[in-house]
């Protein structure tokens, strides 16, 4: 009973606990005297033998869970497909941006496209078009608050 209460924290489950001792026992006994020898301390070998079962015990069921979780979730996961709902929405918010671009001045227009779609720094824009980085920064900043104004419903 010592021992069950010993393994039952380690797996977490009392049963799981019972079938541990046992797999102990049973390997204990199994043990041929002579190749081994003589257990000096058979009770401290036998609590070292069923915390090591334990521990493979735990580390097997925790992989276990891992493994099956990762399944759950990637179950879960959504579509790399998008909605038809989602596609016509995603089309207006772009018309939408690329119309407010229109609006803006070329030198902003030029900022942003850098910024955005070629991922150029603020430094590097600010060296194309003849400013420094912190006016390229606003500059893109600018741009970027006008199309969010677009898409929110603002008019010009």
């Amino acid at each position: 009973m010592a021992l069950v209460d010993y393994a039952t924290p380690i797996v977490g489950d009392r049963d799981r606990a019972e079938d541990v001792v046992q797999e102990a026992w049973l390997r204990i006994a199994a043990t041929p005297q002579e190749t081994s020898g003589p257990i000096v301390q058979p009770v401290s070998y036998l609590y070292r033998v069923v915390r090591n079962l334990a521990i493979d015990l735990a580390r097997r069921l925790g992989r276990e869970v891992r493994g099956e979780s990762a399944d759950v979730i990637l179950a879960q996961a959504p579509s790399a497909q998008a909605t038809p709902e989602a596609e016509a929405l995603h089309r207006n918010e772009l018309a939408i941006v690329l119309a407010a671009l229109e609006e803006l001045p070329e030198r902003t227009r030029l900022a942003f496209r850098m910024h955005r779609f070629e991922d150029r720094t603020y430094g590097e824009i600010g060296k194309a078009l003849g400013i420094s980085q912190g006016r390229a920064y606003g500059i893109v900043a600018d741009a970027v608050a006008h199309c969010m104004r677009r898409l929110i419903g603002e008019e010009p």
